[in-house]
């Protein structure tokens, strides 16, 4: 039976943002596609088909705020097919990716959070491409299992932006100016990275 994945925490401060995005890969065997990145399940995984090293690519259409990156492996059921180190570079477009961390992964069982700082500077990374390059899998493996990524960007007040309070004057905008927990759940994640 099919099993549900825990995500990674999305706090107050922060909220995943993958789906505003286009995702990409070098090469999948058939059944395995890019897809299962993102299908939110723990019992499925892309499976690259190729030369290493391989490209896992997310296309923002703007450049958007981003604060972490979270990868779902497990070593104990992928074996070889487990990657052991990673590049995540980012830019504006595939041409001017520079790289942002370069992690080792030691038998990986669950998420592996990575935080997304610019080198050398404080605060969010900004890029509109993000790629991931698996360079290397435990016991030399060829291909890759990845079971799913998980992008996350700042949440953001709008009337924090704005620099003031906004305030509604008429009845008929006042009678909306407070939006409820539910209402919130239900609104898109697109507001919240503006």
């Amino acid at each position: 039976m099919a099993s549900k994945t825990g995500l990674p925490a999305s706090g107050p401060d922060s909220h995943e943002i993958g789906k505003l995005a286009v995702w990409t890969v070098t090469s999948a065997k058939p059944g395995n596609g890019v897809e299962l990145l993102r299908d939110d399940r723990d019992d499925t995984y892309w499976q690259s088909d190729g030369m290493q090293p391989h490209l896992i690519n997310i296309h923002f259409q703007k450049k958007v705020r981003l604060t972490a990156l979270g990868l779902l492996l497990d070593y104990k059921l992928d074996e070889s097919y487990t990657p052991n180190k990673v590049a995540v570079r980012a830019g504006a477009t595939f041409h001017d990716l520079k790289e942002i961390k370069c992690i080792d992964l030691e038998e990986p069982a669950g998420w592996t959070i990575v935080a997304l700082q610019p080198p050398n500077h404080s605060g969010d990374l900004k890029a509109c491409f993000v790629q991931l390059a698996i360079l290397s899998n435990h016991q030399n493996g060829r291909d890759t299992h990845v079971r799913q990524i998980k992008i996350f960007g700042p949440r953001q007040d709008i009337t924090k932006l704005a620099g003031k309070r906004l305030g509604y004057s008429s009845l008929d905008f006042q009678q909306h100016a407070v939006v409820s927990n539910h209402q919130a759940a239900q609104m898109p994640d697109v507001w919240h990275h503006l």
